[in-house]
């Protein structure tokens, strides 16, 4: 089977929608798939773009506030081109773009059947960028978006009740998964531990994502400054970049910022979750949140909000901490409480790793399931 994959962002850039496509395109190439990712030249490409059985380029133009990704300009007549010379069984669209869009219009044209996957709360972002006006706005256009194709996918059973409630149709779940062989406690790294300056007994306390508004921020810094004061020989780690890397740089002049990790660097992230004990997690935008299971695969003791991943991974008080939705009192009391007790910490994080439920081969098989399912529609 062909399957042509048309997304706005894909690696080597750094983000969880990039790295879960790069893991599908993986797995299926496994199950004997042909797959072309059709996307945007990336920033630094050089060169017209091109078409070839495993990939289709065309012209895009940064996205605001994010510079070192595009979005995919509008190209039907290029697809239809591409398509009608060798046409794809289905077309997956994991993005809602401009090229989203050409894509869906291009297969309905063609006849070719066309799904769709919700990767990424933007209705949710609106109040982290000063527009809270616009997020009915931007979950219509979701919707009207994802409506043109035979089903659109959620990571999560909760996520795609929430759509089918607004309006979004024949909603399914293909969930994600981590690459245990990689992320696991034997990744860490003593003297990583101890270029941070943590001793045995001192408390690491990691952050692990793209460094933008959406992420709640300004909570993470107060739970950072608390636990500081209380635990002076605590350390904290971020790792990521993004629009707010200065800022936090200067809220947080005594943590260790490492930058982003490359996603052909997987090794190096898994060494870096393994040797810190705590990861907080503040954001309440997630349609998932890749880095929750990853942290929990190498041995942390998660807190974050209890929704997405950690709804369904975190057992409060087993193998984590959850603080209700939005409540940031509890999430920050919650935080200190973890972090002033590291042999309870330490037991979450054992608790929480080599959970079979991570594994990234049923996740696979589930997006094949629910492919063969829309062709036969």
């Amino acid at each position: 089977m062909k399957l042509a994959l048309v997304t706005e962002t894909y690696p080597p850039e750094i983000n969880g929608v990039a790295m879960t496509l790069r893991e599908l395109v993986v797995g299926l190439h496994e199950k004997r798939y042909r797959v072309q990712v059709v996307r945007p030249l990336q920033r630094g490409e050089a060169g017209p773009p091109n078409v070839t059985d495993n990939e289709l380029t065309v012209l895009g133009l940064p996205i605001p506030t994010y510079p070192d990704l595009r979005f995919g300009l509008p190209c039907r007549n290029r697809l239809l081109w591409a398509w009608r010379n060798d046409p794809p069984d289905i077309v997956h669209v994991a993005t809602e773009g401009p090229l989203g869009l050409s894509a869906i219009r291009a297969a309905r044209t063609i006849g070719i059947p066309v799904t769709s996957t919700f990767h990424t709360n933007f209705h949710s972002y609106s109040d982290h960028y000063n527009a809270p006006f616009m997020s009915r706005m931007v979950l219509a256009f979701l919707q009207w978006i994802h409506n043109q194709t035979r089903c659109t996918m959620a990571p999560t059973r909760e996520l795609a009740t929430q759509l089918s409630k607004e309006g979004f149709k024949n909603m399914d779940v293909f969930g994600r998964g981590v690459r245990l062989d990689i992320f696991n406690p034997r990744a860490r790294d003593t003297k990583l531990r101890e270029e941070w300056g943590a001793g045995i007994d001192d408390p690491v306390i990691i952050h692990v994502s793209r460094l933008a508004a959406e992420k709640n921020y300004k909570l993470l810094v107060s739970a950072y400054r608390r636990i500081k004061t209380r635990i002076p020989n605590a350390q904290f780690v971020i790792v990521g970049g993004g629009p707010r890397d200065s800022a936090l740089k200067k809220d947080l002049p005594y943590a260790h910022f490492t930058g982003p990790i490359p996603l052909d660097k997987r090794e190096d992230l898994a060494r870096h979750y393994a040797s810190a004990d705590i990861f907080l997690f503040a954001s309440l935008t997630e349609t998932y949140g890749n880095v929750v299971t990853e942290s929990m695969a190498c041995g942390n003791a998660v807190v974050a909000f209890d929704y997405a991943a950690p709804a369904l991974h975190i057992n409060h008080s087993e193998n984590g901490m959850l603080a209700p939705f939005g409540d940031e009192s509890s999430f920050l009391n919650t935080s200190l409480e973890v972090a002033q007790d590291l042999k309870r910490a330490r037991s979450f994080g054992a608790a929480a790793a080599y959970a079979p439920s991570f594994d990234w081969q049923p996740v696979i098989d589930r997006f094949e399931d629910i492919l063969i399912t829309c062709l036969a529609k």
